[in-house]
This record gives C-alpha cells, structure tokens and sequence, in this order.
C-alpha cells in the first residue's frame, strides 16, 4: 500500500526555503550597505573635498588675473562670480588685526653703504581660502598664488608674482612690484558671491644709476607661514642669495619699486 506525501508539509518545506533565502539576500544588502557606508561614503566626502580645493586653486588665479588687470592694465575696477564650496574665502587686509605677514626691502648703495632706503611694509594683505575637511589653505599674498596645508611647514608657489630681473648688456635691473590688499574689515564669503575689487593707490620709486644692492626680507605669520614658497621663488627664479632671513642681490645698475594698494570692496 503506497503512501501518500502531506501537501501541507510540503508547502511548509517550501515556506521555511523562501524565508532563508529572505534572510540570505537581505542580510548580503545590508552588509553591502554597510560597507558602501564606511568605505565608499568617506572616499566619496574626500574626492568631493579634492574637487574643492582644486577649483578653489583655479578661482585664486582667476584673482590673481584681475589683479593683474588692475595694476598693469589700468583697469579701475573688476568683479568676478566665483563659488566657495567646502570652506571659508577670507579677505584680511594689511594693517587689519588676523594677518601680520610683511616684506621689508632695503636698498643700499655699494659705492656708499650710508645711502640706502629702507622699505618697510608692516602688512600686505591676503586673501585665504581654508577647507573645512581638508588642511589644504590656500592664498593670494602680494600676488602670488600660495598653498600650504595647515599643520605642515612647506608651502608652494602655484602662480608666482610679477618680479623679473631685466638685464641688458651685462647690466642688471630688478623690477619688485608690491601688492597690497585693504580692507575696511575682515570679509568672509562661502558659497556664491562675486569679489569686486578696485586699484586706490601706487608709488613708484626707481633708483639714478649705478651699483645697488637689495635686501629683501619676508616676514611670515606664525600658523599661514609661506617662507618655503617665497624662498624657493627668490633664489630659484629670481637667483638671489639668501642669508639667514635675508635675500640679497648686488651689482645692480636700477632698483625699481612699484607699490599698488588693491581694495576689496565686497566678498
């Protein structure tokens, strides 16, 4: 006598199979989840915070043309549309407390060392960009483009500033153009905005010719120190000594200095 096989069992072997397989798959989602939340989530944030900082190096030399336009192109006033993403822009400008950075430029008369001029400039001004995830800050200071991370000590020159050495039948000048970003207070600016900015202010001094040495010093701020930079530009591009603190260059025919104060008017 044959028997015969429960229906109702089998439906029940059959329910406990599909719910296993419930449990498999969903469990195999939820550790994929898992894992898309703390691996790939934390890449994604710092690929976004990459992506920040290198459009943000791209709008400081956007910056650093209208500057540019200002002071060499007799430009009065220029504004541009940038947007900040993943941190602050801050203006500083110099004698305003929060940025104490300085050049002090001397130059001395080799024929006669008491003729000499010193030029003091207690504050010059910047314009900061710092990351809020990143310790990436980066810099528009005496124009040039800076960069730094925040707990290190080397620093970068992106875009340098418009120095040059002329020389002409042996005969060397040296031209060093000052730029000077005011203020009338601190401006801080995430998100969109527009920078405008506007030329107040040039002095101009040249030498007579003869034998002239420069001495130039810089002065950087204790925490947004960009000494590296600076030194790797002076002695490398433009070929002076340094000594010290001090960066110098001697038998030169003309020393000319321009100074331009660029205003910030809005953030």
């Amino acid at each position: 006598m044959h028997k015969r096989r429960s229906s109702v069992g089998h439906s029940r072997e059959a329910g406990v199979s599909e719910s296993i397989g419930f449990v498999i798959i969903f469990s195999l989602v939820m550790v994929g989840i898992g894992l898309i939340t703390l691996y790939g989530y934390p890449l994604l944030l710092k690929q976004q915070s990459v992506t920040n900082v290198r459009n943000m190096e791209r709008d400081m030399i956007i910056l650093q043309n209208d500057v540019k336009s200002l002071v060499y192109k007799n430009i009065p006033y220029k504004e541009t549309s940038l947007q900040v993403a993943g941190g602050s822009l801050t203006v500083y400008g110099y004698g305003l407390s929060g940025y104490t950075a300085s050049f002090t430029i001397k130059i001395i008369n080799e024929a006669d060392s008491t003729d000499y001029l010193e030029i003091e400039e207690n504050a010059i001004g910047q314009l900061r960009y710092e990351s809020d995830s990143l310790d990436d800050i980066i810099a528009l200071e005496n124009g040039a483009v800076l960069r730094r991370q925040k707990f290190s000590q080397g620093s970068a020159m992106l875009a340098e500033p418009r120095w040059y050495i002329d020389k002409v039948e042996g005969n060397e000048t040296i031209v060093i153009n000052l730029i000077n970003i005011s203020s009338d207070t601190v401006r801080s600016r995430t998100g969109v905005g527009t920078v405008k900015m506007a030329l107040k202010d040039v002095w101009y001094n040249e030498t007579p010719l003869g034998f002239w040495k420069v001495e130039i010093e810089y002065h950087p701020e204790t925490e947004y120190d960009f000494s590296v930079a600076w030194q790797n530009y002076l002695t490398n591009t433009l070929g002076l000594t340094k000594s010290g603190s001090i960066y110098s260059k001697d038998g030169l025919e003309r020393v000319v200095i321009k100074r331009y104060e660029i205003s910030i008017e809005s953030l």
